[in-house]
């Protein structure tokens, strides 16, 4: 199987890091978003408020489609088949969900979350990184954290299309009419939604991701107007907002509490999204939005479905769509549609986004990445994620068939990631802010405490599907360690190659013939000779007048600062050493780079270069210091890597690549 050199899987990794290709410039977990200055800057485009409403569209898709179905599955719990809930239940869990929008998202994600941004980015990989940065060494461990908070968060992208989706058809039984005909309908109109969203993300979204942020919008008011018509069917509800209800209901039902834990937090799903897009929008648009607008919205419209369930309990199983009359109810159910679409359309993109890093940071092997717009460098598409995710979100579809079903499986994902990034604040808040450990300890164990709570109230759930996201969540950790690992044993290998400066200390003493033009020979660790440079020496037996051996390396920040960009290093007359340096949200363009360095000296004719890598064929071995099954493994995921050429975009033409075999 074969492997370059210049890039992931194969060939010479850099000491300090991966030499991956990957992450376009300017593409937080959003990839897509067009709402998102190309540069990652949070004033530009459109200013504010134009930030703020595009941050509800893009940000609150998720959580925003919460309230379609987390109440309703909190009162059958509570009310068993067929029955009803108390007065006290109701209240009760009502101010259950209002307090864990307080203490999870406004406490933890808008005033302590969103505080940690690296370079202007956030998402856990990117906090991952941060800390990393901190300790100021490679730590094994916050490596693991993060590559764990990564899995949780595809496990959790591929149930939340095809819950909201669902769930939002669903809504077609509460329309008159309609709704005697429509049970057998739910699932096909559901899937033929899901495959269309899925079929229309190679053509980017800039169109219709203008109209993310006001139909979001639209749709926050409309169930912030449907809540407040409701208020008044009981006005005991308002009481939920004490945290008093909430603490009565925990100790009048000691068991039942915590297995209803689980539906709860179905209402706090899609915080995640407030850090993990805070590089397209900035911290104060997302939290003014959340604070002046989403908070109060949801707010409203959990007192509604309160005060409705306490006036007309029979409403409990279609609890959100019955608040809107007759006459409005298809409206709302084709306005929750498009709501849900959105949702769906974020993590995708979310997902896309979080490969990108993935790939930077040496975690997954390269990916084809395709840009969609021409001027807005964000805005990307990744078609192995997002046919892979498609057959996912049909598969889980399909198997479960309902939004209720798939609640079962609904948030291990995310409450396993929310934990995660506690801890990842712990450590940041220690080395970062350089506090003591134990005032870090203070203020995050409170959260670790809540968090825990919510993962093991969810645990509850696994034998009626809640093994889905943790066996999807599992798998995907063994590929990245296996990746990891197997990538770090072939950097070990290279390094027993031969020396650079004995290679061409041999050479002065026998020279080559020389040819015209400049070769540039890419390689993974600049003091080792590649093995591009080896074979053609080997079996050409000449050398270019100009020699240029090129590393690219990633940072553990976003994006590189113009003064490391480039590194340009005379190691023999005719011979030099360039490093190409980018952040891990930045798209490495070798070509557009080198020619950019012109203007510190390097010259040279792109027409008249060649540029040669190292194809390595990897060959499984019982002492690679992996068992054997991993060395498969990692051969299966670098053989379908993407050609190293084309995500460094070398001209086809202009590329030489030369291989040998190596034991891994």
């Amino acid at each position: 199987m074969a492997q370059d050199e210049s890039g992931a899987p194969s060939s010479e990794p850099s000491k300090s890091a991966t030499t991956q290709p990957g992450a376009p410039n300017s593409a937080p977990p959003n990839g897509n978003d067009a709402h998102a200055p190309a540069d990652g800057s949070h004033g530009a485009h459109g200013g504010f408020w134009a930030l703020l409403i595009g941050s509800i569209g893009v940000v609150y898709g998720d959580i925003g489609t919460s309230p379609l179905y987390a109440l309703r599955e909190c009162l059958r719990i509570v009310a068993g088949p067929g029955g009803v809930p108390t007065r006290g239940e109701v209240i009760g869990i009502v101010s259950l969900i209002f307090w864990a929008l307080i203490i999870v998202v406004t406490v933890k994600s808008v005033f302590l979350l969103l505080r940690f941004d690296n370079k202007g980015e956030g998402g856990t990989l990117s906090l991952m990184a941060l800390v990393r940065r901190a300790f100021g060494q490679r730590t094994g461990l916050l490596l693991g954290v993060g590559i764990l908070g990564a899995c949780l968060f595809y496990a959790d992208a591929l149930i939340t299309p095809a819950i909201s989706v669902l769930s939002s058809v669903e809504g077609l039984r509460s329309v008159p009419v309609v709704g005697d005909y429509i049970n057998p309908w739910i699932l096909p109109i559901s899937i033929v939604i899901l495959v269309g969203l899925f079929f229309a993300q190679s053509r980017g979204t800039a169109r219709i991701g203008a109209l993310f942020g006001p139909i979001t919008l639209c749709w926050f008011l409309t169930m912030a107007a449907l809540g407040a018509l409701h208020i008044s069917d009981d006005l005991g509800i308002i009481s939920a907002l004490s945290p008093v209800p909430a603490v009565s209901f925990f100790i009048s039902h000691a068991g039942l509490s915590f297995v209803v834990l689980g539906a709860v937090f179905l209402a706090v799903t899609g915080a995640e999204a407030l850090y993990a897009d805070m590089g397209h929008f900035g911290r104060k648009p997302i939290s003014r939005a959340w604070i002046f607008v989403v908070l109060p919205c949801l707010t409203l419209n959990y007192l509604g479905q309160g005060a409705l369930a306490l006036s007309h309990p029979e409403t409990i199983d279609n609890l959100f769509f019955m608040l809107a009359p007759d006459y409005l109810r298809l409206p709302v159910v084709l306005l929750a549609t498009m709501a849900t679409i959105i949702a769906s359309q974020a993590v995708i993109t979310g997902a896309f986004s979080i490969t990108q890093q993935a790939i930077q940071l040496g975690i997954l092997p390269r990916m084809e990445i395709r840009r969609t717009s021409e001027t807005q460098a964000g805005q990307i598409y990744m078609p192995q994620v997002n046919w892979m995710m498609l057959a996912g979100v049909l598969i889980l579809a399909l198997a479960f068939g309902s939004s209720s079903r798939l609640a079962a499986a609904y948030g291990i994902a995310v409450s396993g990631e929310m934990i995660v990034s506690t801890v990842l604040v712990f450590f940041a808040i220690w080395k970062l802010w350089k506090r003591p450990p134990w005032l870090a300890a203070l203020v995050c164990v409170p959260f670790f405490l809540i968090e825990v709570a919510f993962f093991s109230s969810n645990m509850l759930k696994v034998w009626n599907g809640g093994f889905v996201p943790i066996l999807l969540a599992l798998g995907l950790v063994l590929i990245m360690w296996t990746w990891t690992r197997g990538t770090r044993l072939l950097q070990e290998q290279t390094r027993r190659d031969e020396p650079l400066g004995k290679l061409f200390e041999t050479l002065s003493h026998h020279p080559p013939h020389r040819v015209r033009g400049t070769a540039i020979f890419l390689t993974g660790d600049p003091d080792v000779a590649p093995a591009a440079l080896m074979h053609n020496l080997k079996h050409n037996q000449v050398l270019h007048e100009q020699i240029i051996v090129l590393t690219v390396k990633t940072l553990e920040q976003p994006r590189a600062p113009d003064s490391e960009r480039l590194k340009i290093e005379d190691f023999m007359p005719d011979v030099k050493r360039v490093t190409l340096t980018f952040g891990f949200m930045e798209t490495p363009n070798v070509v557009k780079a080198l020619t950019a360095s012109r203007k510190q000296g390097l010259k040279f004719d792109i027409m008249k270069t060649s540029f040669f890598l190292s194809r390595r064929t990897i060959i499984p071995s019982e002492k690679s210091g992996m068992p054997l099954w991993q060395d498969h493994l990692f051969i299966f995921l670098a053989r379908n890597a993407t050609n190293a050429t084309d995500f460094f975009h070398i001209p086809s033409g202009r590329a030489v690549e030369l291989g040998n075999q190596v034991m891994v």
